[in-house]
């Protein structure tokens, strides 16, 4: 018996059941985030990765999830979004344990591909689920804004429970941690989570799919190597291989009657102001704390769960605001929300540009409890704008556009901002005479790589290069933040614009 088929009380428990079951596999992906930020410290010293691997490592799950979004929707659309939860659910706790034991940059890289595969799986199914499971407007707000605390309580989670395990054991613990998420997800979800199907569903397009990964890779890459490497035949050849893949998934999508993904759904001003504000958010979010985790451990010289303290005022802050702005959507419009949750950004970034020179760990602190704010309200809202505007069957679709939108806003966040944050080290870290070629391209390339070396090093050398690769470092945090002030100045005003009716 589904839900649209018991008595109204009934339907009523077993629906905020569903929610919470939901919660899993949003808590398990978002704990790997922002784990994996805690832990590149570690990583660094333990495979000493080159600064585009570490990028890399970072960045190959949410490129191979984003690519791969909009295809599973499609899947879970025709095949069961239920059935596609679980089944993404077994292989990401298992890959999850295999990444534990990486021998190797590389390797590392490869099994961060594989969850990406997997996780593309659940978080379209979950989105998709809640928008056909709760079927009242007010309630399905409350429940994205359940279902988007999940991610900010599993980012809070992450550095709690990933800082104590860095502290007591080896930096591949951290991925162990989505392995006792497995059970309960499995039972419980065949209890109570109700199959749903598009009982028109979209093509499963091999080519579009491809199309997609292309143009992601691409996009990525190019982006890659402008931030690190400067601009640069292979820039140019990225960039055009991306415009090539998208403007063909496009004209494929526009060919068929049923397509894939209806790309058509962004002619829509208020769709498309909320899938671009939704992905600038994460952006924001993302790009703070790659740089952030990093100077709190290497330049502050906090544990892992110090450092993890220092930024749950700021998750606690998107998880009350993503609450709070549920009943705050009675009286103010939508659109003026997500304006306001942008603009908060964009004031985070101005006090970390202010303060990032000094490294002020409370400066840090104020600045990501205002970014928490502020993406808890945008996130919130743009998610409820874009599933809203699709009927319930086609959710898996919209779904996948909104967690690709999550994902690119993800990617581009450690790209762009990452980027330029390797780069500004790079050209300012001063490498002290007397140092072997690898030990001078190691604390050239990374902060991690050059306390590594440090260690190896007499005071006399250790000290001049610890100062400057701390001082490079936060010189390139005062960069990354001006470019996410103006950023998010810019989506902003796009906000403005297009969501003026919402």
């Amino acid at each position: 018996m589904t839900i649209t088929e018991m008595t109204a009380p009934t339907a009523a428990k077993l629906r905020w059941w569903a929610l919470a079951v939901l919660m899993l596999p949003v808590l398990l992906v978002a704990v790997d985030n922002t784990v994996l930020s805690f832990a590149i410290p570690m990583i660094s010293e333990a495979l000493r990765p080159t600064g585009v691997e570490l990028l890399w490592i970072v960045d190959v799950y949410p490129l191979v999830l984003a690519g791969l979004l909009i295809p599973m929707g499609s899947l879970g659309d025709r095949f069961g979004r239920r059935r596609l939860l679980l089944v993404g659910a077994t292989g990401f706790a298992v890959v999850s344990a295999v990444a534990a034991f990486a021998p190797t940059a590389g390797a590392l890289i490869a099994a961060r591909a594989a969850m990406g595969f997997f996780g593309a799986m659940l978080m379209p199914a979950t989105l998709s689920l809640i928008r056909n499971i709760f079927v009242d407007p007010q309630e399905r707000r409350l429940a994205i804004a359940v279902w988007a605390a999940g991610f900010s309580g599993g980012a809070a989670l992450g550095p709690l429970v990933g800082g104590f395990l860095l502290e007591h054991f080896w930096w591949g613990s951290v991925f162990l941690l989505a392995v006792p998420v497995l059970l309960p997800l499995l039972i419980a979800g065949l209890l109570v989570l109700p199959e749903s199907k598009d009982p028109n569903p979209g093509r499963v397009d091999v080519l579009s799919t491809i199309l997609i990964l292309v143009t992601m890779v691409a996009l990525v890459w190019g982006i890659k190597s402008i931030a690190v490497y400067g601009p640069g035949l292979d820039l140019a050849v990225s960039l055009a291989v991306a415009l090539a893949g998208g403007i063909w998934f496009v004209r494929r999508q526009l060919s068929h009657d049923n397509p894939m993904l209806d790309v058509r759904l962004f002619t829509n001003p208020v769709f498309s102001g909320a899938v671009g504000a939704n992905l600038l958010s994460v952006f924001s979010l993302v790009g703070f704390l790659f740089f952030v985790s990093q100077h709190l451990q290497l330049v502050s010289g906090r544990t892992p769960i110090e450092a993890g303290l220092v930024l749950l005022p700021g998750l606690i802050m998107t998880v009350v605001v993503g609450l709070l702005v549920v009943r705050l959507s009675r009286f103010v419009r939508l659109g003026t929300i997500v304006v306001g949750g942008l603009l908060l950004n964009a004031v985070g970034y101005v006090l970390v540009m202010l303060t990032g020179n000094s490294g002020s760990d409370v400066g840090l602190l104020i600045a990501f409890a205002l970014l928490g704010a502020g993406v808890g309200g945008a996130e919130t809202i743009s998610n409820d704008l874009i599933l809203s505007a699709v009927p319930a069957a086609k959710a898996g679709a919209a779904s996948a556009i909104s967690e690709t939108a999550y994902e690119v806003g993800s990617v581009l966040g450690t790209a762009v901002l990452g980027g330029l944050l390797t780069s500004a080290y790079r050209t300012n870290v001063q490498i002290p005479s007397g140092l072997t070629s690898e030990q001078a391209f190691a604390a050239g390339e990374t902060l991690g790589g050059a306390l590594d070396v440090a260690a190896q090093l007499p005071a006399a050398l250790a000290e001049p290069l610890l100062a400057s690769a701390r001082h490079a470092f936060d010189s390139g945090v005062t960069l990354t933040s001006a470019v996410g002030v103006v950023l998010m100045i810019v989506a902003a005003v796009l906000a403005r614009v297009t969501l003026k009716r919402a």
